[in-house]
């Protein structure tokens, strides 16, 4: 595991708008840890792709998947002999600078890592390239049917054409402290009522010590904020958007979710809107927060001594729910596919490369190196993940499979922008929960024309 250095956190927040998710986890694979994927005959023999020796794939990583490049490097070496570079972009730069590559006329990459949110986009701009019949023509190795949950579709289908395969899945957990959960007589959190009063219990009785309830991730970017909302949106059972493609976010649910984030804003650590991901992790990891919604890779974390101070004092719980609703909706709170670009070099080798990120083996190797930041998104993986991640394996399961997709539309980045907008005026006591959530419906209904 890699301990989280200063110099780590300061790189995160350096990064343009805090973006840097699991930036600090990032590191060269070692020889040692490659050897096992390269060494599956598995691997190598259904995967044997053409013949690429002297050529070079240049590939688009998102900042937070740094970690990814050389074992992704060593595994397409392995199968075709060819050279990839990887270049780390920032998380909310990715499709501006993937666009720019391919409308210019630059046509630098290759292929590109995405945000599953942003394909629509991507594909409406002639940024990825259509790989529907690749897939079918490797089906068999591929084995769609594989994928957790929605992922599949959700990744990669526009219309009834294909243009990604899934990498990441990334849904939201809850983590506990459960020194300070026993100490002052609570439960794990079941609604978000529960989770309000868990977080001023707590702020109440230790604030004096630098210890508060929870920690409310709120940095006004659509990746953190956002997920905070969809957390509680879907536990309100409320959506995006209906299943006609009409805004949602007027709704008695979708006000109660925004009225959940702002009741528990003043039990937080100060403060929400300055919580982001980098600065949070150190304060749970060092015993300063009872609560955080966070990706699945806090719990990794949370089990090394090196980087952590409540080994074996944490647990791990669905989303809560809220209202009338009773059953667990956890958000798609991020999730990344790899897609060829259409000003490809070789699109040929770009799909080989596509296919191999996202096959059985190697997500399997990238998924228990805690050095990748790259959750579940195949079933195949989950018996080796519970091993690799136990006290947490069955909930990450859970939630994955259930999990809820966040506006994929071309004018998604539009829309999660203005959601932002109008979260971050309302937990800086500028508009009501009801306003905010008012006035988002108006930008939405707005955009989407």
């Amino acid at each position: 595991m890699t301990k989280v250095t200063q110099k780590d956190l300061k790189q995160i927040e350096k990064t343009k708008n805090g973006i840097t998710r699991r930036t600090f986890t990032r590191g060269a694979l070692s020889a040692a840890l490659a050897a096992p994927l390269l060494a599956n005959p598995a691997f190598v023999t259904r995967l044997r792709a053409m013949d690429y020796s002297g050529k070079k794939l240049k590939v688009m990583i998102n900042q937070p998947h740094a970690g990814s490049i050389d074992p992704l490097s060593a595994g397409f070496a392995e199968l075709t002999g060819a050279e990839v570079e990887g270049v780390p972009i920032p998380y909310d730069q990715l499709r501006a600078q993937a666009t720019l590559d391919v409308v210019s006329g630059t046509n630098e990459f290759d292929v590109f890592e995405y945000f599953y949110t942003d394909i629509e986009a991507m594909v409406k701009d002639g940024v990825l390239a259509d790989i529907t019949d690749r897939i079918e023509a490797d089906k068999g190795v591929i084995d769609p049917d594989d994928f957790l949950g929605s992922l599949y579709d959700t990744y990669t289908l526009v219309g009834d054409r294909r243009y990604g395969l899934p990498y990441d899945g990334d849904t939201h957990v809850l983590f506990y402290n459960t020194e300070l959960f026993d100490k002052h007589g609570l439960k794990p959190p079941k609604t978000w009522d529960d989770y309000r009063n868990a977080a001023e219990t707590i702020t109440a009785a230790e604030k004096d010590n630098g210890i508060y309830g929870a920690l409310i991730l709120a940095q006004q970017v659509p990746v953190i904020i956002g997920s905070s909302y969809a957390n509680r949106l879907g536990g309100f059972g409320g959506d995006f958007m209906d299943a006609d493609g009409k805004p949602t976010m007027a709704t008695d649910e979708a006000i109660a979710a925004a009225q959940a984030m702002l009741d528990a804003a003043p039990h937080a650590t100060p403060t929400p809107l300055e919580t982001a991901f980098g600065n949070s992790i150190p304060l749970f990891l060092g015993g300063q927060a009872g609560m955080i919604e966070f990706w699945t890779d806090m719990g990794t974390w949370a089990e090394d001594p090196e980087q952590s101070k409540i080994v074996g004092k944490w647990g791990v719980v669905p989303m809560p729910v809220g209202g009338s609703n009773k059953v667990h909706r956890p958000a798609m709170n991020a999730g990344f596919g790899f897609g060829a670009s259409t000003g490809a070099k070789d699109g040929d080798m770009a799909w080989e490369f596509v296919k191999m990120a996202s096959s059985k083996d190697f997500h399997l190797s990238v998924l228990t190196n805690n050095k990748t930041g790259v959750d579940p998104t195949r079933r195949s993986a989950i018996p080796a993940y519970k091993e690799f991640a136990p006290k947490q394996g069955e909930v990450v399961e859970q939630a994955i499979m259930d999990a809820f997709p966040w506006p994929r539309n071309p004018e998604s980045p539009e829309l999660m922008q203005s959601l932002t907008d109008e979260l971050g005026l309302m937990l800086a006591g500028n508009k009501t929960a009801e306003q905010a959530m008012t006035d988002t419906q108006a930008s939405w209904e707005k955009i989407l024309g």
